[in-house]
């Protein structure tokens, strides 16, 4: 069955059509139209017909950058977009002929990294995606977590500076003010507005070398070609998400951090020193495993692989309110019949004498 996933960031819009191998048939990408819910919307559908064309698409994956509910429906809060309390879902289905599934966009890319991808054979694997922000997510035993209200894996707004950057979440010094595309821009753009020396060889990779046009992929790029302060910046970038992994080794034991997001394309650039920094910070280093800290494979794509497979899933397996793991992928024992169990359970054997003996 073929379906489409959809993944909704603070800057774009990627979708495509995906084979139940994870294998992307076609793809479109558009910017986010506006923060308003209704733009977003029409955006989505859009996508949906011009992918549709000539296929027979069974079901729909939206992954949304937000903190979506139990029931894969209601897209409670989103710090870079104006959801709140969306019923995205709903609005969707009346809309969209198939089955239409709503999550978590960083759950989507672990997943994706998951069954097809870095994740493949890991038992607790952390999935961290560097955007706009920093999306998280967790893999456990094959079972992605999602927690009680569906909220889990907010990873980014774990407070690692107290008192520090806001957040558009509301609180401050949160881990995505330090280590995520946001943050990345954020201290460029304060070099080049002081007119820094050393920020100079940055503005050739700026269009019109406008300080106010700088993205994260300009400093990225910059940093590829040699630029000693972009290097050095995405350095710090790699420091900050480090300590914050040691700090989630020490809550959550993984085997397997998997690096995703448009600012890893910065590759060991980031790694490098997030892999230092990492083993500086870890709670009882030298005396236990380490977890591997792995690029992710699919990049851009994930969300949208990820957003496709569990809306596959979900119309054999229907998301609801669990103990905070879906897709469940329970697994039925062959169960003894009671009476057999209980008189098995007063059987003579050869070393436990029969009654009356």
């Amino acid at each position: 069955m073929l379906s489409i996933g959809i993944d909704i960031g603070g800057t774009k819009v990627a979708a495509g059509v995906v084979d139940e191998a994870g294998t992307i048939l076609r793809r479109l990408q558009r910017p986010t139209p506006s923060r308003s819910p209704a733009a977003v919307e029409n955006a989505i559908v859009e996508s949906v017909e011009e992918l549709s064309q000539g296929l027979a698409i069974g079901a729909v994956g939206i992954g949304a950058a937000g903190w979506v509910d139990t029931e894969q429906a209601l897209v409670r809060f989103s710090p870079h977009l104006a959801w709140r309390n969306e019923p995205l879902r709903d609005r969707l289905i009346s809309r969209i002929s198939v089955p239409v599934l709503v999550d978590n966009d960083a759950n989507a890319a672990a997943w994706a990294e998951f069954r097809f991808g870095a994740g493949r054979g890991s038992r607790v694997m952390v999935c961290l995606t560097l955007g706009t922000g920093i999306g998280g997510a967790l893999v456990i035993n094959g079972r992605l977590f999602r927690g009680r209200y569906g909220m889990a894996g907010e990873f980014g707004h774990i407070t690692v500076v107290p008192d520090g950057h806001w957040c558009p979440c509301g609180n401050r010094g949160c881990w995505e003010q330090y280590a995520s595309g946001n943050s990345l821009v954020r201290d460029t753009k304060a070099l080049l507005e002081e007119g820094s020396p050393r920020a100079q060889g940055l503005l050739d990779h700026v269009t019109d070398r406008d300080p106010a046009k700088l993205i994260g992929p300009d400093v990225t790029a910059a940093a590829l070609d040699g630029d000693e302060l972009a290097v050095e910046l995405i350095s710090d970038v790699g420091y900050w998400l480090g300590r914050g992994m040691a700090d989630l080794a020490a809550a959550l034991d993984p085997d397997l951090f998997v690096i995703g997001g448009g600012v890893s394309d910065a590759g060991e650039l980031l790694l490098a020193p997030a892999r230092s920094a990492f083993g500086r910070h870890l709670t009882g280093r030298g005396y236990r495993p380490v977890a591997e800290i792995q690029h992710a494979r699919f990049g851009p794509n994930a969300g949208l692989i990820g957003a496709a497979d569990l809306a596959r899933h979900s119309i054999t397996e229907p998301p609801g309110p669990a103990r905070g793991f879906w897709p469940r992928r329970r697994t039925r024992r062959a169960r003894r019949p009671i009476f057999q169990s209980f008189a098995e359970g007063f059987a003579p054997s050869a070393d436990r004498p029969s009654p009356g003996r």
